[in-house]
């Protein structure tokens, strides 16, 4: 789908984040979520997101954050973004976008349609939703697909939808044409083998191209 964008997530340094700007990303993903692998201290994420252009914007991901932790976040970080990946309410989606003028992601696990429900009470409350797979225990990176149906669906809400969950070099062509999402998320697809923590600059560069040709 013409127009796709891409955001690669789990940045952990200016290095990676340069390959993801150079080979066409639209956005990085900086995690401070403590419990994830990919998790990074504010300083090095403050080095991340300086090292973008301009063109690239940088997405601070976060799960039941209190106000008080994000604006700590937002002090020492220039972010484009706001992705919630916790259980917040439409009503805190909603305070936090206008309070900080930022652009808000709401993140959902989906297991089955019944998961959908929920979304279009953040309608107007964010700016997109991000589907990613339902694995118990983890809030996102576990590298796992779900039905691209569903995602496919999701946009009746009327909310742009990112796909996530899953997604590789060798698959993202065929998620954007099922799924026609107005963005395509990875993290784990476009990493080295075995470490979480450093992307594989082939990768990321054939994950970019493949998901803008599709």
């Amino acid at each position: 789908m013409k127009g796709v964008k891409v955001k690669i997530c789990g940045i952990t340094n200016p290095e990676d984040a340069r390959w993801a700007a150079n080979f066409g990303a639209d956005f990085v993903g900086i995690n401070f979520c403590r419990q994830s692998p990919r998790h990074v201290s504010l300083d090095m994420a403050g080095q991340i997101a300086g090292a973008l252009p301009g063109f690239v914007k940088a997405v601070g991901v976060l799960a039941d954050a209190s106000e008080e932790e994000i604006a700590r976040v937002l002090k020492k970080v220039n972010l484009a973004v706001l992705q919630l990946h916790g259980s917040e309410t439409p009503e805190f989606a909603r305070s936090l976008k206008e309070r900080t003028g930022l652009e808000v992601w709401k993140a959902v696990r989906v297991e089955s349609e019944a998961s959908l429900r929920d979304i279009p009470a953040y309608s107007g409350a964010v700016d997109a939703v991000l589907l990613d797979a339902h694995v118990p225990g983890l809030l996102g990176g576990s590298g796992t697909a779900f039905d691209w149906g569903l995602a496919a669906r999701a946009k009746d809400s009327g909310i742009p939808v990112i796909l996530a969950g899953g997604l590789t070099p060798e698959n993202v062509e065929e998620a954007v044409k099922k799924a026609a999402p107005a963005i395509v998320d990875t993290a784990g697809g476009v990493e080295k083998d075995g470490h979480p923590r450093k992307k594989d600059p082939d990768k990321m560069k054939s994950f970019i191209l493949k998901a803008k040709g599709a």
